[in-house]
C-alpha cells in the first residue's frame, strides 16, 4: 500500500520527484520504523517451509516481501494477509508444487532473488528466474557457483545475470565451499539447499549477516556454527521437518539509520527509536559513528528469537572527528556507507573508507553516486573503484541548487539524498520518490512525523 504524503513547506511532493528548501529545525522525538527487511523475507521463506501455520506481526510491506510472498504462492503455499498479521500454511521442506514454465519474479530483491534458489533445487522442471532493471544487472554468480556444485543446473544471462533458469534435480549431494565476499545471501542461500540435501555442507563464510543461522538456531535445525577470527565454519544437514515459526519482527537497522544520521546533523536534536533489531552483523554504522564522536547509545536490550533488541538514543554531534574506517566492520556497515559518508563530509579532517567494492554489487553503483552527492554539496573526494577518501568541512552549509537523478532508482540513494538536503540546506530536487517502495514506503511520513 503506497502512503500519500501531505504537502508541507518543509517537502514538496511533485510528480515522482520532491522539492527540499530548507533545512530541518531542532527536534526532540520517539519514533518507530518498519519491519526489518531481511528478516521479514527470511520469515516468509522460512514460514513456507515448515510444517504447520506461521503468523507475523510487523511484517515489512514493501514491494521487496511482497514479491517474496508471490513468489512462495507460486509455489503452492497458501497466503493471508488481514491488517497486521501475516499467515503463511507451511507445505513441509519438500512440499513446493513445481509446475511447468513456472517463472519466479524477484522484482528489485536480491536477498529474494539468491536465496530462493537455494530452496528450489530440487524443481524436476525448469524455473526462470526475472527481476527488474537494477536486479537484471547485478551478480547471481556468487550463488550459481556453489549451486551448481549440488548437482543442480543454472544457465545466466551473459554466464552473470538475471534472467536464468534453474533445473533442479531431486539427489543433490552435499558440498563444501569457501564464500569469500562476506555475502550474506550466497551463504544463505547454500544454507537453504543444505537443508535440502542427504549429507553434510560445509561451508566456511567470511563474516557477514547471521539472521539465517540464528532462525536456524531458534528452529533447532541440524546446523552447527564454529565462530572463528574473520570466518564462521557452518555445518548443515538435511532437515526433517521444521517447526512453524510465530514471529513479531522487529524494526529495522537499516531504515533506523536514515534517523540516526539526521540526528546526529541537526542542531541540538534528540531522537529515540523503538525495538531496533540491533544484531552485532548489522550494526557496524553504531560503531563507526561512535568513532566519529556521535552520541548513540542503547535502552530496553533483550534478546528476541536469537536476535537483539533495543531503543536507540541519539543525540546530535557537536565534534565529528574525521576516522580511517577499519575494514572489518565494512560487512555490518554495507547498506548505511551512503549515510556515513554525509556524517564524513561535516567531520573535522580526512575520511578514509576502503575495500568497499562490495557497495557497487548493490542496487546500483553506490560508491560512485554517494561521491557524487558529495561533490555536488561542495564536498572534495577521490574516489576509486573500492575506496574513497573524503574531505571533511565541520562548517558546511549548502547555498545552491542540487538535482539528484538518473541513479537507477535506487532507495538508498534516494533517501540518503532526503537526508542529506535536510541536514546541510540547499534547493534541492530529488527524483524517483517511488523508489522507497521498495524498502521502506513510511520513510517521507516519519520525515514529516519529526519535522512537526
Amino acid at each position: 500500500m503506497r502512503i500519500l504524503v501531505t504537502h508541507l513547506s518543509l517537502i514538496n511532493l511533485m510528480a515522482n520527484s520532491i522539492t527540499i528548501k530548507d533545512r530541518i529545525k531542532k527536534y526532540n522525538k520517539i519514533i518507530t520504523v518498519s519491519g526489518d527487511k531481511s528478516l521479514s523475507i527470511r520469515w516468509v521463506l522460512f514460514a513456507s517451509i515448515s510444517n504447520g501455520i506461521s503468523k507475523s506481526q510487523n511484517l515489512l510491506m514493501s514491494e521487496d516481501v511482497l514479491a517474496a510472498i508471490k513468489a512462495i504462492k507460486k509455489l503452492g503455499v497458501k497466503v493471508t494477509i488481514n491488517k497486521d498479521v501475516c499467515t503463511i500454511e507451511g507445505v513441509g521442506i519438500d512440499g513446493f508444487k513445481y509446475k511447468k514454465n513456472l517463472t519466479i519474479n524477484a522484482e528489485n530483491s536480491g536477498t529474494l532473488g539468491r536465496l530462493i534458489l537455494g530452496l528450489i533445487i530440487d524443481t524436476p522442471h525448469k524455473i526462470k528466474l526475472i527481476g527488474d532493471n537494477s536486479l537484471s544487472k547485478r551478480d547471481f554468480t556468487r550463488v550459481s557457483k556453489p549451486l551448481e556444485k549440488f548437482g543442480i543446473k543454472i544457465n545466466l544471462k551473459n554466464n552473470r545475470t538475471l534472467p536464468l533458469t534453474i533445473e533442479g534435480s531431486k539427489k543433490t549431494k552435499p558440498i563444501k565451499y569457501f564464500e569469500k565476499k562476506g555475502s550474506a545471501q550466497c551463504k544463505s542461500s547454500i544454507i537453504f539447499a543444505g537443508l535440502k540435501t542427504n549429507g553434510t555442507t560445509l561451508i566456511k563464510a567470511k563474516k557477514s549477516r547471521d539472521h539465517t543461522e540464528l532462525l536456524c538456531k531458534y528452529l533447532n535445525l541440524p546446523i552447527k556454527i564454529k565462530k572463528e577470527k574473520n570466518f564462521d565454519l557452518i555445518k548443515v544437514n538435511k532437515v526433517k521437518k521444521i517447526k512453524p515459526l510465530n514471529y513479531k519482527i522487529p524494526s529495522d537497522i537499516s531504515s533506523s539509520a536514515f534517523f540516526i544520521v539526521l540526528t546526529a546533523l541537526t542542531k541540538n536534536s534528540k531522537l529515540r527509536i523503538r525495538n531496533i533489531n540491533v544484531n552485532p552483523s548489522r550494526t557496524g554504522i553504531i560503531k563507526i559513528l561512535k568513532m566519529m564522536g556521535v552520541k548513540i547509545k542503547y535502552k530496553n536490550l533483550k534478546s528476541y528469537k536469537g536476535e537483539l533488541i533495543a531503543d536507540i538514543l541519539i543525540k546530535s554531534s557537536k565534534n565529528i572527528k574525521a576516522i580511517n574506517c577499519p575494514t572489518y566492520l565494512n560487512s555490518g556497515a554495507i547498506d548505511e556507507f551512503l549515510l556515513i559518508f554525509l556524517v564524513a563530509a561535516k567531520a573535522k579532517g580526512i575520511s578514509t573508507f576502503r575495500n568497499l567494492s562490495e557497495l557497487n554489487e548493490k542496487e546500483s553503483p553506490r560508491l560512485y553516486f554517494g561521491s557524487k552527492i558529495l561533490e555536488l554539496m561542495g564536498i572534495k573526494t577521490i574516489t576509486t573503484n573500492d575506496s574513497i577518501k573524503i574531505y571533511g568541512n565541520p562548517g558546511l552549509k549548502v547555498n545552491k541548487k542540487i538535482v539528484v537523478k538518473n541513479f537507477l532508482k535506487d532507495h538508498r540513494v534516494f533517501m540518503t539524498s532526503v537526508i542529506a538536503a535536510l541536514s546541510f540546506g540547499g534547493d534541492w530536487k530529488i527524483h524517483d520518490k517511488d523508489s522507497i517502495y521498495t524498502s521502506f514506503p513510511s520513510f517521507l511520513k516519519i520525515i514529516n512525523q519529526i519535522k512537526k
